[in-house]
């Protein structure tokens, strides 16, 4: 049983969390050059919205990575190991960037986008712009937060540093 949860956890981690990191890391620069306007904004405002959506729905498919490790701990009886306690608390850490941080930032551009092209958002303030501007600055950063963070995960998955299972 514990093949078969490892193997899903890691098809989950490649098909979910996978496309999440490419489409935060790629978001930035297609959203600035949505809000630039020009020639391409319909192509680059199609993609940013493209981006924004892989980001939220592979995001919620994601939650399946940890509830399968965490079935996978439990079948290989390494629940209070270091390593995997480190791997909680860095996922969770990297679910808090993504939520808190990133899809914000998104979803304020997306705003933004919509309220320049005469259909604003219901929550919209006014100052979509500005908001969109300053969250867009910060975006690469914590997209990078993020992927690293998952970096992080996945070699202490692969090493399981003081594992007494072997690695």
């Amino acid at each position: 049983m514990a093949k078969f949860l490892l193997s899903l956890h890691v098809l989950a981690s490649v098909l979910c969390i996978g496309p999440v990191a490419v489409a935060v890391s790629m978001f930035p620069r297609r959203a600035a050059a949505a809000l630039a306007g020009g020639d391409d904004l319909p192509a680059a405002g199609a993609s940013v919205r493209m981006l924004h959506r892989i980001t939220q729905v592979y995001a919620l498919a994601g939650i399946a990575v940890p509830l399968l490790g965490v079935g996978v701990a439990q079948a290989m009886g390494v629940l209070g190991q270091s390593w995997l306690i480190a791997s909680i608390v860095l996922t969770a850490l990297s679910a808090a960037a993504l939520l808190l941080f990133v899809v914000p930032a998104q979803q304020s551009v997306i705003d933004t986008l919509d309220a320049e092209a005469g259909t604003p958002a219901p929550h919209s303030r006014g100052d979509d712009r500005e908001r969109a501007t300053r969250g867009l600055r910060l975006l690469p950063m914590t997209a990078g937060v993020f992927n690293l963070l998952w970096a992080v995960v996945v070699v202490l998955m692969v090493i399981r540093p003081g594992s007494t299972t072997g690695a």
